[in-house]
């Protein structure tokens, strides 16, 4: 088990979400799922937690109840190698009800935010060139979906 795990609160939806993050990843996959018994805070039978893993990295997905809701206060950044990613994320995860953000920010239909990031961007973001920099800054602000492109052809000046 690694030392520190994102311990995600659902309604009743734990295990529909991480089937549905699952089947956006090459390299995912359910761990261990446990249901509640008699006497426990939600009917007996439900899930009660989802175990899974996404991209060598473990998740738990609770069915807590209507209590708590997600917030951008948090978010799961993905680290994309190009457009062709960042299309594959974006489309997925605002698909059925998800929700478009700015600067390549999004809802999924569970209510949590995502980043959809080009690998190339912090780079660009903090670069010695200032001036470049600033026009990547300026090009991807009104962006919802990053476009790799534009960013790339704003770092460069064209």
């Amino acid at each position: 088990m690694q030392k520190i795990m994102p311990f995600l609160w659902f309604n009743t939806e734990a295990e529909a979400a991480a089937k549905f993050y699952v089947s956006l990843f090459k390299d995912a996959k359910i761990i261990a799922t446990t249901h509640f018994g008699e006497g426990a805070p939600q009917p007996a039978g439900l899930v009660m937690t989802v175990t899974f893993e996404l991209a060598g990295l473990q998740f738990t997905a609770l069915n807590g109840g209507p209590q708590y809701k997600f917030s951008e206060a948090i978010s799961l950044q993905i680290d994309c190698a190009d457009q062709d990613e960042i299309d594959h994320f974006w489309n997925k995860l605002t698909a059925d009800g998800g929700q478009a953000g700015q600067c390549g920010w999004l809802k999924d239909k569970y209510g949590l935010s995502w980043q959809i990031t080009p690998r190339d961007l912090p780079a660009m973001l903090s670069s010695d060139d200032a001036a470049a920099s600033a026009r990547v800054m300026q090009t991807m602000l009104p962006m919802k979906k990053l476009d790799l492109a534009k960013l790339k052809a704003a770092y460069a000046g064209t």
